[in-house]
């Protein structure tokens, strides 16, 4: 890391200040050593609500921004994203573990989303314009935003959240995972040198943080990407002030290979897709049914290029895999591998040395399970991908439906009329063919069943961040 400097770096932004917290300090771990990377400021509750107040007197005058100010100041912020790309890209891999081209690739797709955000005009739907009337449906920004962010894709996931939200006329709190806050802390750094005081405020901490943050009744949204059991806890916690929420939640997103595909064709891009930052990301593919008669072969082709996946520090350049994030990931996931071999599956990969220090799992393909198995019933969350046989299509779909989330899924085949046939009866909210995970910021994005509520990207995640105004004007 030689090119960051560490030395009071990772403060608090409140009211445009930098500050110290007066809860202590956080200790950031580098998950591909277990050593302790970094310090940063963690704030007190006191801390929350006058970041809280800031926000409320830095909107009254945000609010009335014109919407061409406010696009030139995200495409200012973007600017000032390419200008870091450098240190984010190594604070993303100080801290979350992932390869460092791929952590270049997370900032260069926060610095895409901020440009395509600033770029989106604000409707104003006519309804009618008669002789007599003109109705218009206007949107109004919602007020103070708390922003709350995973530890997966800090930086990326920071920039989904805060973007529209200022470019919808809205002020915003963010406390990003207290295992990866440094790229969000430069982020907000960033935003500040752009924005009036108090427009943008990042508070450092644990749950209580974010419970007093979520709660406070000066909250008028809560965005929140993360575990569905937080993500029900922010909604009956917005129940009292009836606050607008957001929530990309858990994910366990089946694919599904029609006999028909082309094994060579499709098998890197299945594993590209299904251990996208080591399987740490929600929309990635965690089940795979494959039919019965290319299960072994497919199974077999995703595990050669899983054994020849370099597992290491994401800053060296022979990596092209990365650490779990955190000790208790690293841990829930060797349990749900460790489960499925008592119960009779086979590892067909995963044998690789790996470093000793650090929270490393190689990529494991798992063949041979039953449906009940935990890894095939739970979001796994990191490197490993069950492959479950079918022989009729309508029973993988039941099989893939039978899960109470519903984020994701795909059909694979060279048959692009039967895939889109059977992608229209899987229970999810976004559906690929031939590929997976891909997001793009264009295209809303939104879970179905316990996978979330409301959507992000596009027009329809720009108006997440407003309340509709109905007007009605009587000319006579």
């Amino acid at each position: 890391m030689q090119h960051l400097n560490m030395q009071n770096q990772f403060k608090l932004i409140i009211n445009g200040q930098s500050c110290l917290g007066e809860a202590g300090e956080l200790e950031i771990i580098n998950p591909a050593t277990a050593a302790v990377a970094a310090q940063c400021a963690q704030a007190s509750i006191a801390q929350v609500n006058q970041a809280i107040e800031a926000a409320k007197q830095a909107f009254k005058s945000w609010q009335h921004s014109s919407h061409e100010e406010r696009k030139s100041i995200l495409n200012k912020i973007a600017d000032g994203i390419e200008q870091h790309a450098e240190t984010l890209a190594e604070l993303i891999v100080l801290e979350q573990g992932k390869p460092l081209a791929l952590a270049q690739m997370e900032v260069q797709g926060a610095i895409g989303w901020t440009r395509y955000t600033a770029s989106l005009d604000m409707p104003v739907d006519i309804i009618e314009d008669s002789e007599q009337k003109r109705i218009e449906r206007h949107y109004q920004p919602l007020g103070v935003v708390a922003s709350i962010t995973p530890w997966n894709w800090p930086l990326m996931i920071a920039v989904w959240h805060i973007m529209p939200a200022l470019r919808a006329g809205n002020v915003v709190i963010n406390k990003p995972s207290e295992f990866t806050p440094l790229a969000t802390l430069k982020l907000c750094e960033i935003i500040q040198q752009e924005v009036p005081v108090g427009v943008i405020s990042i508070l450092l901490g644990k749950g209580d943080v974010g419970e007093a943050l979520s709660t406070h009744p000066d909250i008028a949204k809560v965005v929140f990407t993360g575990s569905t059991k937080t993500g029900q806890h922010i909604m009956s916690g917005a129940v009292k002030t009836l606050k607008h929420l957001t929530l990309e939640l858990g994910g366990n997103d089946a694919g599904i290979v029609l006999p028909d595909a082309d094994l060579d064709q499709i098998a890197k891009r299945i594993f590209n897709v299904a251990f996208l930052n080591a399987g740490q990301t929600c929309a990635a593919l965690k089940r795979l049914y494959v039919h019965e008669s290319q299960y072994d072969a497919l199974a077999q082709k995703l595990a050669d290029i899983a054994n020849a996946q370099n597992v290491g520090d994401g800053m060296a350049t022979e990596t092209t895999f990365g650490p779990v994030q955190n000790q208790l990931q690293y841990q829930k996931v060797k349990a749900l591998i460790s489960d499925a071999l008592a119960q009779g599956a086979k590892a067909l990969s995963g044998d690789q040395t790996v470093p000793e220090q650090g929270y490393f799992i190689a990529p494991t393909i798992l063949t041979g399970l039953d449906e009940s198995c935990r890894v095939v019933q739970e979001e796994q969350f990191g490197p490993v991908l069950p492959i479950l046989k079918y022989r009729d299509i309508d029973d993988a779909i039941a099989r893939a439906n039978a899960s109470e989330f519903g984020l994701g899924g795909s059909i694979w085949s060279s048959d692009l009329k039967a895939a889109q046939f059977y992608a229209s009866q899987l229970q999810c909210g976004t559906v690929w063919v031939n590929t997976h995970a891909e997001i793009v910021p264009h295209a809303p994005f939104g879970g179905w069943k316990m996978s979330g509520v409301g959507a992000e990207f596009g027009l329809e995640g720009l108006l997440e961040n407003t309340v509709g105004q109905t007007v009605h004007i009587n000319k006579i």
